[in-house]
């Protein structure tokens, strides 16, 4: 005989109230702040790093996206486990509890990097309506504004109708990619050796950078934080201790699946154009217009639908993390549509003017890869602290895991400069 669900008894706990809809439902409703966090990991510069570097290196920089994945997921349940631990998120941690001129200086580079974050969504999701509609880029960026903005307003109606419209946009974008993998097809051999870490040169190098940019994303560490601390209430340590499992579980399966999409990105480009010896294919456009000659029509509209969704959909986590940065470092809300028009102003620069969108995109990344310290560094400073974390603070090991891949990024974008501007 089945084994009856068990009915919540009064004066239960949110957690035990989710808990008593049985092992699956109880479970599922537990998910989501990580696939929301996942989101950003695949955003549209995800594309043009990951395109670049299999169609240039082949297989080569796999094991950079492996890795990379590794260190957010790391990351990612960090932050995570402080807005569940202590229920402030990050930036209000770093207000209450670092100097004031550091927490402005923080601020003010996350509203740079928020920039930076936003020319890649825009231009993305502008390039996707452009492949499947034909509209024009700064109209496309325009429309693209509108649709976050739609896609932001159901928070306001509960975080679940959010979280399950940024599932399904995540979604569209796995399906695409796993379409045209299934397409394209890999050489087990070439993924094989792509999983050895080396490098080629300087340029590889330069994507290497860029795709830790494009996966380790500074601003989505902080919200993160802002989706966990009172998304479920828990009345004790027990509570929280059994919510920090369930947080483990969705950062492995949300940004397990983000880094399955970034694989087949480079598995895709190393497949089609290193193969055949098409390896100047160095543009969101030009990937499209590949996987149509040389694959299918069927093939270039997954990958555009897929572009589409994702510009969509991490444009609108863009805007969530950026309220939340505003209103933690500086405890200030401005209009959603002010605060929208400062950080998509370059993007709109970029697709009025004309400027090359693949180019954008991954100088973007690259300048998200040097704010990503001023994440980790305050991440790693607070969350190793008694008295802010109590009985969840973390472990010596973590806190000298989590410092070794702040240090790792950091000798890395020392390395870029030094190879880009004097070499």
């Amino acid at each position: 005989m089945p084994v009856a669900e068990l009915e919540p008894v009064a004066g239960s706990s949110e957690l035990a109230i989710l808990r008593s809809r049985g092992r699956v439902r109880g479970v599922v409703a537990l998910l989501g702040p990580a696939f929301v966090a996942a989101v950003a990991y695949i955003d549209p510069g995800n594309f043009a790093t990951n395109f670049s570097a299999g169609a240039r290196y082949g297989y080569a920089l796999a094991w950079v996206i492996v890795v990379a994945n590794l260190m957010a997921m790391l990351v990612q349940y960090l932050s995570a486990k402080v807005g569940v631990a202590t229920g402030r998120d990050l930036p209000e941690l770093c207000r209450e509890h670092l100097p004031r001129p550091v927490s402005l200086g923080l601020w003010v580079q996350a509203e740079a990097i928020a920039m930076a974050t936003d020319l890649a969504e825009f231009v993305g999701a502008a390039v996707g309506l452009k492949l499947l509609f034909g509209v024009p880029l700064f109209p496309a960026g325009l429309i693209t504004a509108a649709v976050a903005f739609a896609i932001l307003a159901l928070e306001q109606r509960g975080y679940r109708r959010f979280e399950l419209a940024i599932v399904g946009l995540l979604g569209i974008v796995f399906l695409g990619f796993g379409y045209d993998l299934i397409a394209v097809g890999a050489d087990p051999s070439g993924i094989s050796s792509g999983l050895v870490p080396t490098f080629a040169g300087s340029d590889s190098v330069l994507l290497a950078a860029g795709i830790i940019g494009a996966t380790v994303m500074p601003h989505v560490v902080y919200l993160h934080s802002a989706l966990t601390k009172s998304r479920v209430s828990c009345r004790d340590d027990a509570e929280r201790r059994e919510l920090l499992r369930f947080q483990r579980l969705d950062v492995l399966v949300g940004l397990g699946t983000a880094g399955l999409i970034n694989l087949s990105m480079l598995f895709i480009a190393a497949s089609l154009f290193n193969r055949t010896g098409h390896a100047d294919v160095d543009s969101i456009e030009a990937a499209h217009a590949g996987l149509g000659h040389l694959v299918g029509g069927g093939a270039a509209l997954a990958f555009a639908t897929a572009l589409l969704a994702s510009g969509l959909s991490s444009s609108s986590v863009g805007t969530y993390a950026g309220q939340v940065v505003m209103q933690g470092f500086i405890r200030r809300r401005i209009p959603l549509l002010i605060r929208r028009a400062l950080t998509m102003l370059p993007a709109l620069v970029v697709l009025g003017l004309g400027l090359p969108a693949t180019d954008s995109l991954v100088i973007s990344q690259v300048v998200l890869s040097f704010g990503i310290p001023f994440a980790l560094v305050p991440l790693v400073l607070l969350t190793r602290r008694p008295d802010i974390m109590g009985p969840f603070v973390n472990n010596r090991v973590t806190t000298a895991v989590t410092a070794c891949i702040a240090g790792l990024i950091i000798a890395l974008n020392v390395y870029l400069l030094y190879a880009t501007f004097f070499t």
